[in-house]
């Protein structure tokens, strides 16, 4: 069939060009009906007369309202639909299945490196982590200096040597949301599985204190975790050097841990979208949320985030959740977001950006609608607060902003041992110490951007694989690069500067 669109149910007033179809363009899949507008390629096209007021709909869930009459062959964006308020008759686990892993000797494996903790890593990085802004450069300098020694070394089995700074860790209370978030942030990082040791610096006088983070964190591992403050070190020179020295004296034990075979239920896969477009719901979305079900089949976990962008449709995963208490954590976490945006004079629907409706994404409802289908289809067992250990199998959710660097960061703070990342229009983003598979959402993003992506999703709306084929193929690549094939941001060198703690409430 030749039809130039793509209807994504039957009750749907609208459907998906899947071309730039301009004014005029008969087409026949919809009988006599001609475009009457110019419809960029990937935007949406009305199919039948829609009057003021009139709900619009897609996938068969609401995306807006329309704002004026809508005549059939009309392009149908932001100038004529508008967001409406998020539905609240939520209808808690009432689409809960229960999904029952497969045993153990059925389950899919990969290579791993076992922790003394029981997790496995995916990764062999040795960490320098800042406890405050005005440790950054001593820790960069530190990491450079050990980098350059493993490079010019013998020490295969080590990934690298990574720095992780950021902005805070002084300058607020040392008793609200805002310390504890980025204590947890950074606990998480320094037991994270894919870090085999970490060096933790700080300046001295910060509020993130070295003894309370690592005390509160229960992080006494002398073997793993060391620290240095540079007020007490000589200052810069002598903690630059006295640092160097302690992560390079990591270096042998480090390199000599080998990759073992483990079961998938030991993979944490964070779910990550960024650049989004309107085949993000269609093509590369759906085929994770395929693999997500895979996962959660072979005993794994997968982490769904970025709570502004679940808005909408939220009420899916409230009727999958395992128990009502999980429904009800989600929509308090809900809440607290309509309230937080509302103190600095936004909305949820300010989310969209310029690229998301460039690419054919009209209204938060409709990006979260594609969103949420990287979720796959079991049920909802538990919703984390940003950083916090992941401890449950099968789906979760972590709640944090769609900004993607700081969504993933608290994922890999909780323990996420894989990233999966769904773009339409070409994000470019990786996560040391945590590879990211990025999946391309349509053909054209691929051959664009060859070197950033990692599996086309596109050959879906092309026609050339299914859902079920292409989840299966990123089932099968995630276990390979949990194994050690390098993804495409890997070898670009992505990583080293997205750590990007959230950071809310006052600085002082």
């Amino acid at each position: 069939m030749t039809a130039k669109t793509v209807r994504l149910h039957p009750h749907d007033p609208i459907a998906v060009a899947k071309q730039t179809l301009p004014a005029g363009t008969p087409l026949p899949e919809y009988g006599g009906l001609r475009t009457v507008d110019d419809i960029p390629a990937l935007h949406k096209v009305a199919i039948r007369d829609i009057t003021a007021g009139s709900p619009i709909r897609k996938y068969d869930q609401l995306i807006g309202v329309a704002t004026t009459d809508i005549p059939a062959g009309a392009h149908v964006h932001t100038h004529n639909c508008a967001a409406t308020a998020a539905t609240a008759d939520y209808e808690p686990c009432a689409d809960r299945r229960p999904v029952e892993p497969l045993p153990p000797e059925r389950r899919a494996r990969f290579l791993g490196y076992p922790r003394p903790d029981g997790r496995v890593g995916t990764r062999n990085y040795i960490g320098v982590l800042a406890t405050v802004n005005c440790a950054a450069t001593v820790v960069r300098r530190i990491a450079a200096a050990a980098q350059a020694t493993l490079d010019g070394g013998h020490w295969p089995g080590i990934d690298g040597v990574v720095a992780f700074v950021h902005p805070y860790g002084c300058g607020m209370s040392g008793n609200d949301e805002s310390f504890e978030l980025l204590r947890r942030t950074l606990a998480g990082y320094c037991a994270h599985p894919n870090l085999a040791a970490v060096l933790v610096v700080g300046l001295g006088c910060e509020v993130m204190q070295i003894e309370r983070l690592l005390g509160e964190s229960g992080l006494a591992d002398e073997r793993r975790h060391r620290h240095l403050v540079i007020q007490d070190s000589g200052g810069t020179p002598g903690a630059i050097e006295q640092g160097r020295r302690i992560v390079e004296d990591w270096f042998d034990g480090v390199n000599a841990l080998e990759r073992r075979p483990v079961g998938a239920e030991h993979l944490i896969l964070g779910l990550q979208c960024g650049g989004s477009d309107a085949l993000s719901g269609v093509t590369a979305n759906p085929a994770l949320g395929r693999a997500v079900d895979l996962l959660v089949q072979h005993g794994g976990t997968a982490v769904l985030s970025e709570t502004p962008e679940i808005y909408g449709a939220e009420h899916l995963l409230i009727r999958r959740a395992a128990e009502p208490a999980v429904a009800e954590k989600l929509i308090a976490r809900l809440h607290w977001w309509e309230d937080y945006v509302a103190k600095f004079g936004g909305t949820l629907d300010n989310n969209p950006s310029p690229g998301n409706k460039q690419g054919g994404l009209t209204t938060i409802l409709e990006k979260s609608l594609g969103a949420q289908a990287k979720a796959g289809t079991t049920p909802l067992n538990a919703v984390y607060e940003y950083a916090e250990t992941i401890r449950a199998k099968g789906l979760v959710f972590m709640d944090s902003p769609g900004y993607d660097p700081v969504s993933a960061t608290g994922q890999i703070a909780g323990g996420a041992n894989l990233i999966a990342f769904t773009t339409g229009r070409g994000s470019a983003f990786g996560s040391k110490p945590v590879p990211t598979l990025k999946l391309a959402s349509n053909s054209e993003l691929y051959r664009r951007m060859p070197d950033d992506m990692d599996i086309n999703c596109g050959c879906i709306f092309d026609g050339e694989c299914t859902l079920e084929d292409c989840g299966q193929r990123i089932f099968e690549a995630l276990l390979r690069v949990a194994s050690g094939e390098r993804t495409a941001s890997e070898r670009l060198g992505y990583g080293d500067e997205e750590f990007n703690p959230w950071r809310i409430g006052a600085v002082y």
